[in-house]
């Protein structure tokens, strides 16, 4: 992995300092991410299947894309940025929708301590995924990924798990 940065911040979002990546998630240290969720005109939701190379959850399936802003990066400069780099999709208008602190022990010894900034947007664009990033994407309804979800949780990553209800609400209102 490249000795990508993140943003170490408090818990009011305030940043505090700047470390490698790959460090934050060992010693779980509080930093700031982002989560994009797209649906269609339909109102399904765009999930990803990550890249089973990821350092950490490959094989499970989750939001449009998830990442950390650079160190001086806009949150919702990151989340175009990455909507683009791991989706190819671009030129959407991405609305923020809330923030959340969560700490979770993951596969490989990681531990995800991150204060997400969660963006949603609607686009009907077929995404062209970088294979380094994503196995495989799919449109589901909320219905379906609900239902999907109680019966095989094991498929999906904590975070995506954590804010379901929450993003169901969300998208209600989209």
């Amino acid at each position: 992995m490249p000795t990508e940065k993140v943003i170490l911040v408090d818990s009011n979002d305030r940043p505090i300092g700047v470390c490698e990546k790959l460090t934050a998630h060992e010693t779980g240290q509080l930093h700031r991410a982002i989560s994009v969720f797209i649906f269609n005109s339909k109102n399904q939701m765009l999930l990803q299947r990550r890249a089973l190379t990821k350092y950490h959850s490959g094989g499970l399936w989750t939001n449009a894309c998830c990442s950390h802003p650079k160190p001086g990066e806009l949150t919702e400069n990151a989340a175009s940025r990455r909507l683009q780099e791991e989706m190819g999709i671009n030129a959407v208008p991405l609305q923020f929708a809330f923030s959340f602190i969560y700490k979770a022990k993951l596969d490989k010894g990681l531990i995800e301590h991150e204060l997400d900034h969660v963006f949603t947007g609607k686009s009907d664009l077929v995404p062209k995924p970088d294979p380094t990033e994503v196995s495989g994407f799919k449109y589901i309804s909320m219905a379906e990924l609900a239902a999907d979800l109680e019966e095989h949780p094991e498929k999906y990553t904590y975070w995506f798990k954590h804010i379901f209800d929450r993003i169901k609400k969300e998208a209600e209102r989209l």
